[in-house]
């Protein structure tokens, strides 16, 4: 209770006009900002022994797995958006997919929606795709040798971390979730005792598991024992992943989405994320408004703000899907004239109406992770990856060592079963054999003439794209520092619920009245997100660590 009060004072005084936020981190040639200070260490040092961004993200990814185990995996997925010193920039999809035995209707049982079979069953896991994605990304643009990426990440594993306060709680507090699961059990306890702060965590199965990955590749997860023991697991759970839905996941690279946004060049993944192209929009309509002037913080830009949050999140959900599956508009909703039409129905005194009869989605956790990276070269990794909840499905693979992911609850539930309470049943993403399913993840490069200004992203759930949109507005809009930046405090609207919710102590009494005022709903919460931001300067590189989460690190050479 104590370090939630010193956060939300903190909060507050950041957002008064006049109040000094933290000193970003500084350095010349090459940083990393992730969720775990030694992680982002690890990084750094293959950056110094003449690795690039890639090869910093590859090695950080994998020791995310060992050190932040609430979401940095092996065993779910996610999104990486590059932007090379040269070349034209690439966004690999590494989502998971739904295995060959899904159907729209397989989370309802005798005709009826299951929550647990939804979100909570070995029917929730999808077919990972983390080592697959980063082995491309690898192969594509990486430096060093595979397997000395992954080396750092195995000492981590066999030798043990130390375990911090934050990690403890974080453990103490899922551990209800996994008694039913006697491996996971044995992983994240001490013989069925809470691990306490300071204590040594060795993970020797979870290092064998990428031992077999540094030597083998993809198909040191995807093939062999790490798949048989996938496949064992599934079978004992009544889950449906196959040998075969192992073999045959592929990655995918993407063009990534691009937009502009006062000169600056915006970009981020395209679907199956809805990141991207939301985020777009909504700098789309706030580029006809003179955020500047109007200041951070004040009523009337958090009111364009969730204006354009409420009108982007509804064109989200009624359109977004896996493009392999879906026909989308995506030029149309990410075009400066779908923006003007928006912007034109906002007025400046009154709330617009979310109506219950329109569409809605299912809840995403919060509990994704991502991370920022630099290189020397001007070379920019923004990557984003999740298990979906924190501790995924909360199944450690027997012998594996990892966790596996609960994505297919990002799956809309069933057909025709959109109503006003979250559920939703539109066909755009309901579950097929093959398909990803739709995500908030927003990984993300803002370019300035031509060479890259800024990294950023966030966990965060469906707060994710408004997280990332309020770190670009900071930044470019308010001359935020990179600390800054991810220090101010944060709103959050995605059309229904048709709230704004706020973080706690960050906006003035008088503010948030003259928002009531206007007829919106607001909703206090702790926090939104934990961005992660570079932004490149004159003399250098400025790091922003969001301290709203514990463990996290700024390191820079």
């Amino acid at each position: 209770m104590k370090q939630r009060l010193l956060l939300l004072v903190f909060l507050c005084l950041i957002a008064v006009p006049g109040m000094a936020a933290n000193t970003p981190a500084r350095a010349p040639d090459g940083m990393v900002v992730s969720a775990n200070e030694s992680s982002s260490e690890i990084g750094v040092a293959v950056m110094k022994r003449g690795g690039n961004a890639i090869d910093a993200a590859v090695a950080v990814a994998f020791s995310l797995a060992v050190t932040h185990p609430t979401a940095g995996n092996i065993g779910g997925g996610g999104f990486l958006v590059y932007q090379g010193r040269e070349g034209v920039p690439v966004a690999y999809d590494f989502r998971e997919t739904a295995p060959a035995a899904s159907h729209p209707e397989m989370f309802l049982v005798d005709g009826e929606y299951s929550y647990e079979r939804h979100h909570l069953s070995h029917l929730a896991v999808g077919v990972p795709g983390t080592v697959a994605g980063l082995y491309m990304a690898w192969q594509d643009g990486g430096s060093l040798p595979w397997a000395d990426l992954i080396a750092p990440a195995i000492r981590q594993a066999e030798k043990g971390i130390t375990v911090t306060d934050g990690l403890a709680r974080s453990l103490e507090g899922v551990r209800p979730r996994m008694e039913n699961y006697p491996a996971s059990v044995a992983k994240f306890t001490n013989d069925g005792e809470p691990l306490r702060a300071g204590a040594l965590w060795r993970q020797p199965d979870l290092a064998a598991a990428l031992k077999r990955i540094a030597s083998k590749g993809p198909d040191g997860f995807y093939r062999g024992k790490t798949a048989d023991l996938i496949v064992a697991e599934m079978q004992r759970g009544g889950g449906i992943i196959t040998h075969e839905d192992l073999a045959d996941y592929e990655p995918k690279r993407r063009t990534p989405i691009r937009g502009t946004y006062r000169g600056y060049e915006i970009l981020s993944m395209p679907p199956p994320s809805s990141g991207g192209v939301t985020l777009i929009q909504m700098l789309n309509i706030l580029e006809g408004f003179d955020i500047a002037a109007s200041g951070f913080g004040s009523a009337d830009t958090l009111h364009l703000m969730a204006e354009s949050m409420r009108r982007a999140y509804a064109d989200r959900a009624r359109y977004l899907g896996d493009p392999d599956f879906v026909e989308m508009p995506l030029e149309r909703l990410a075009s400066k004239a779908h923006a003007a039409e928006q912007r034109a129905s906002i007025r400046m005194d009154e709330a617009s109406i979310s109506s219950p009869e329109s569409f809605n989605w299912p809840a995403e956790s919060m509990e994704t992770t991502h991370f920022s990276v630099i290189d020397a070269e001007r070379n920019a990794v923004s990557l984003t990856y999740t298990l979906e909840y924190s501790y995924g499905s909360g199944i450690v693979v027997p012998g594996g060592g990892f966790l596996l992911n609960n994505e297919m609850g990002d799956f809309n539930a069933g057909p025709g079963l959109t109503d006003s309470t979250g559920l939703i049943g539109t066909p755009a993403n309901l579950a097929e054999p093959g398909k990803r399913m739709l995500s908030s993840m927003t990984p993300a490069i803002v370019n300035r003439d031509g060479e890259v200004f800024m990294v950023t992203g966030t966990p965060g759930g469906r707060t994710i794209i408004n997280t990332v949109l309020q770190t670009i507005l900071n930044v470019i809009d308010h001359n935020a520092s990179a600390q800054a930046a991810v220090d101010l405090g944060r709103i959050h609207h995605q059309w229904l619920p048709d709230v704004i919710y706020h973080e706690a102590l960050a906006f003035s009494p008088d503010t948030l009245r003259m928002l009531e005022a206007r007829g919106h709903a607001l909703k206090e919460i702790d926090n939104l997100g934990v961005a992660e931001v570079i932004v490149v300067r004159e003399d250098g590189l400025e790091g922003g660590v969001d301290r709203r989460q514990a463990d996290g690190g700024a390191v820079g050479y």
